[in-house]
């Protein structure tokens, strides 16, 4: 059998640190072709966390945006990459990683890091062209950190095309579990109150108890979005924001700045629950939304006054009931919170995908994983087994 050579594609790598050096319509153009292209990975979007001083530096953010290019000059692949000097705002924990180097006298910090900052939202990570460009760009990560000398580089919540690249990279796979409400295709939910009926009765029951105490505190809801969010509304939404960050002595990871530039470049992203009380408005929800994909997040909340089960009607209950009335097909909740199955929102896996330098360790943590992932598919065994959802009529 006479001998075949196979040219792999080359590529040239560059690494810029401000997400502006790339053209925002090569990037953009790029995304669209992934199999799960989230607004969170828009250019306008990782740009906006680098102008708005939310993700640089000096917040333990210095970027790293990665490029493939091919001889022609043309973007192949691309990655939205950061040095971290810390783990804060990643929501894929590691901390015990980082302690375990630190009593064995190596240094964690920095790492490299791929990922949407402060967004757990599962998506497409690595930007490519095709699977050779996507399986290189797999590669080149793990390269940069080498020739930096890091600890380790790590992606947080990739999509299924990407989680297959990093495998066949050699990158170590973990998993989690996130809760989101997705629509039953072969039975659709028309409404609110078509899913309330379909829960088990105890459950309903809660639900209809917290409402009740939200609207018997004089509480209404106004639902505004895209363009319609003025410039008022903004100021008062992140004013609540960062009274949930005071609330638990925590500093807000987004500045005022941001949602300046959401409003600016992304408002069709966008949609506000505001909570009224008389003529005073004291909280609101941001749920981030794809119009496209038929797909909603809930990202951020906060209020002026406690009042109770605030929280579950401006997070779940108005975002669920007004993605319900303009057909979309699944709301994520965001990053744990386990008490959000009772209200409708069903365990689901996602995924990491760490290197580390250090053979010892890396050894150390792919046991570590071999063990969590059994222990998360019992996890999610057993929390489906406590499914909210009637399995009986009249239940």
């Amino acid at each position: 059998m006479p001998e075949v050579q196979i040219t792999a594609p080359v590529y040239v790598t560059q690494v810029h640190e401000d997400p502006d050096a790339i053209p925002a319509p090569e990037w953009d153009d790029l995304l669209a072709l992934q199999a799960v292209p989230t607004p969170f990975m828009q250019h306008a979007y990782l740009a906006a966390l680098h102008r708005s001083g939310s993700a640089v530096a000096e917040t333990g953010w210095a970027a790293r945006f990665v490029t493939l290019r091919g001889a022609d000059g043309r973007l192949a692949a691309a990655c939205a990459l950061y040095l971290k000097s810390h783990s804060y705002g990643e929501y894929v924990f590691d901390w015990a990683w980082a302690d375990a180097y630190r009593r064995h006298g190596l240094a964690y910090y920095p790492k490299l890091l791929a990922a949407v900052p402060f967004t757990p939202v599962p998506g497409s990570r690595l930007l490519a062209e095709d699977n050779a460009a996507r399986d290189a760009l797999a590669c080149t990560l793990i390269d940069l950190a080498q020739k930096a000398g890091l600890s380790s580089a790590h992606l947080l919540f990739p999509d299924e095309g990407d989680a297959a690249a990093l495998a066949r990279a050699g990158w170590l796979m973990r998993e989690g579990v996130q809760f989101h409400w997705t629509q039953d295709t072969a039975a659709p939910c028309p409404d609110f109150e078509t899913l309330l009926q379909r829960l088990q009765r105890d459950k309903r029951k809660k639900i209809l108890q917290e409402r009740r105490r939200v609207a018997e505190a004089g509480v209404r809801f106004e639902v505004v979005a895209g363009t319609a969010i003025d410039e008022d509304l903004w100021d008062f939404f992140h004013h609540c924001y960062t009274l949930t960050y005071e609330a638990h002595h925590s500093t807000p990871y987004l500045t005022r700045d941001f949602f300046r530039e959401m409003a600016r470049h992304m408002p069709q992203h966008w949609v506000l629950f505001v909570a009224w009380r008389g003529d005073e408005r004291i909280g609101a929800s941001l749920v981030a939304v794809d119009a496209t994909r038929r797909v909603a997040w809930g990202r951020y909340w906060g209020s002026t006054v406690y009042v109770p089960c605030l929280h579950f009607e401006a997070c779940y209950y108005q975002p669920l009931a007004w993605c319900l009335a303009e057909g979309y097909q699944r709301f994520e909740g965001g990053a744990q919170g386990e008490h959000k199955m009772a209200r409708g929102l069903m365990p689901v896996r996602t995924q990491s995908a760490h290197w580390l330098s250090h053979p010892r360790f890396s050894a150390a943590v792919a046991d570590f994983l071999a063990s969590e992932s059994a222990g998360i598919g019992r996890y999610v065994d057993e929390l489906r087994e406590r499914s909210p959802f009637k399995d009986e009529p009249g239940g």
